[in-house]
């Protein structure tokens, strides 16, 4: 894989708690990284002989998203021209769940368009992403 044309970015919701903003980020990049382990380097030793594992081999900037942008963003991203990206979101719905099983019921009982999205991953094309995304303003 080409990762000098490869982006990947998480936009997330500016207005959560601090908390779940962190565990949106930790969700969404874990979900990424099984998605796309390419882009996850070899482990490493440091000069001691410490092993380290290897980190992701792209900037994975957080951007500063509200819930009616990522929800305009998540809908773009069903569409033919991005259909190869890869996408992960996380919402409300799923970060109430105590259990996946729970989590996969209650998805079933839910319209896409019921969803509130705190926050989505989105990695493939540079190009593409970047028309998604690239005027958007870090996460600070």
């Amino acid at each position: 894989m080409d990762l000098q044309n490869e982006k990947c970015v998480m936009v997330i919701d500016e207005n959560l708690p601090t908390g779940i903003i962190a565990n949106t980020a930790a969700i969404l990049g874990i979900t990424l990284g099984k998605k796309r382990p390419y882009v996850v380097g070899c482990d490493v030793e440091d000069q001691s002989g410490g092993g380290h594992l290897g980190i992701v081999e792209l900037p994975v900037p957080i951007l500063k998203g509200n819930p009616d942008l990522i929800r305009e963003i998540r809908e773009k991203l069903y569409q033919p021209d991005f259909e190869d990206l890869t996408v992960v979101d996380f919402t409300d719905l799923a970060q109430s769940c105590k259990t996946y099983r729970e989590f996969m019921g209650k998805m079933a009982q839910v319209s896409g368009d019921e969803l509130n999205y705190f926050g989505l991953a989105i990695c493939g094309s540079k190009k593409k992403v970047n028309k998604l995304t690239g005027s958007m303003p870090l996460l600070r």
